[in-house]
């Protein structure tokens, strides 16, 4: 295509809406930021001690700021309102007004106690969506306090979690909190969709319990639809065999056989061919039932080959294999790869890039995450200005 025919630049998808975030820590935060991203205007409004997640170290940023804090909080201004204050809560309403988005996470009732409560922003501000993340829901779990630890264990999700003869084990990050981010913003996308059609916005609730409920999928449908109670399996998968980690001569490597074309395989290059004619492992539904005399089988022969070799060989013959890798080796995988998943944002703040890609309307870094109360001047003259736009 000729350079002066190239089509137009197109805007980001949500730039123009004004997202009120009135949440804190992670899963509002972070719904709040991929609207962000996307090119929505989001306001944090904080209180005077700041996102509770701003203390939350080591490890700290080199300019003092918590590493954690940063990660969900890119994209935003930061205005410190007091809500227990006449006019700030005054503020917070006419934000309220002027916003298409406003997300919480206070416990059930708090924002009705500061006058922000549905009935009054619903009066305001007639096409508002607000979303509302809770940890157990509005009715009675309303009193129980939401955190990620927490939830993981009374959830299920612990009990699923660890070696069979270990204690049950959380997951090596909030990923309940994760979750939950993440419905709430297709609730919040859905529910702008809609308002194309009505005019009017509408309440979404996202609880954590049943995030995480939902994203239990197959192990809580195995206990749904048969009765089956699941365990802790290791890295063990409860329907496919084999789909778990060996030791290689250097380390660990995890091997997903989903099928047995790709089972044949793995032992044509482990020089073990006779096992998938072994009627114990011809089929996925007899290797589950077999599982320990096939890993009895197969672990020798990943022991005597290093684990990138090996890796490389199952690969290229429609294995699903890999390492186990650490962080830092993920992030060398991914940048080797192409997928560019780190973001180098001003004042030498390095951020994980948000995944999603979008050919005519890409995501975008515009700010990093803000000091506490960093726009608290221009916010606020804009809040008590009549002007739609918010410069600087």
């Amino acid at each position: 295509m000729h350079a002066d025919h190239q089509p137009p630049a197109r805007r980001p998808p949500l730039e123009g809406l004004i997202v009120a975030d009135f949440s804190r820590v992670l899963a509002g935060p972070l719904a709040a930021m991929v609207l962000g991203d996307l090119g929505a205007e989001v306001i944090k409004v904080e209180r005077p001690e700041g996102d509770d997640t701003r203390a939350w170290g080591p490890p700290w940023a080199a300019d003092g700021t918590s590493t954690y804090f940063q990660s969900v909080n890119r994209n935003k201004r930061s205005v410190v309102l007091d809500l227990r204050e006449d006019d700030d809560r005054a503020l917070a309403l006419r934000l309220i007004q002027r916003a298409d988005v406003l997300i919480e996470n206070f416990r059930p009732g708090a924002m009705e106690r500061f006058g922000l409560g549905e009935a009054a922003t619903r009066a305001l501000n007639p096409r508002l969506v607000s979303c509302s993340v809770t940890g157990f829901g509005a009715g009675e779990g309303a009193a129980l306090p939401g955190y990620d630890l927490l939830i993981q264990a009374v959830g299920g999700l612990m009990s699923i979690t660890g070696q069979t003869d270990g204690q049950p084990t959380k997951v090596g990050v909030a990923l309940v909190d994760v979750i939950a981010g993440l419905f709430a913003t297709v609730a919040i996308l859905a529910a702008l969709a809609e308002r194309e059609r009505s005019g009017l916005g509408q309440r979404a609730e996202v609880s954590l319990m049943g995030s995480l409920l939902a994203a239990l999928v197959n192990q809580a449908s195995g206990f749904l639809g048969a009765g089956a109670v699941p365990g802790r399996m290791g890295n063990r998968h409860p329907s496919i065999a084999p789909y778990e980690s060996f030791d290689a001569a250097d380390g660990e490597i995890v091997v997903a056989v989903g099928n047995d074309r790709q089972f044949a395989a793995l032992c044509r290059e482990l020089d073990t061919a006779a096992l998938a004619a072994d009627q114990r492992f011809a089929t996925n539904a007899a290797r589950v039932e077999h599982r320990t005399a096939l890993s009895e089988a197969l672990g020798p022969r990943f022991a005597t080959r290093p684990r990138e070799a090996l890796a490389a060989a199952l690969n290229s013959v429609g294995v699903p294999c890999g390492p186990v890798n650490d962080v830092r080796d993920a992030f060398a995988m991914a940048e080797t790869l192409g997928l560019g998943s780190i973001v180098e944002m001003a004042d030498g703040v390095r951020q994980v890039a948000n995944p999603i890609s979008l050919g005519g309307t890409p995501v975008g870094y515009r700010r990093v995450p803000p000091q506490l109360g960093a726009d608290d001047a221009a916010v606020r003259a804009w809040l008590l200005e009549d002007d739609d736009v918010l410069g600087g």
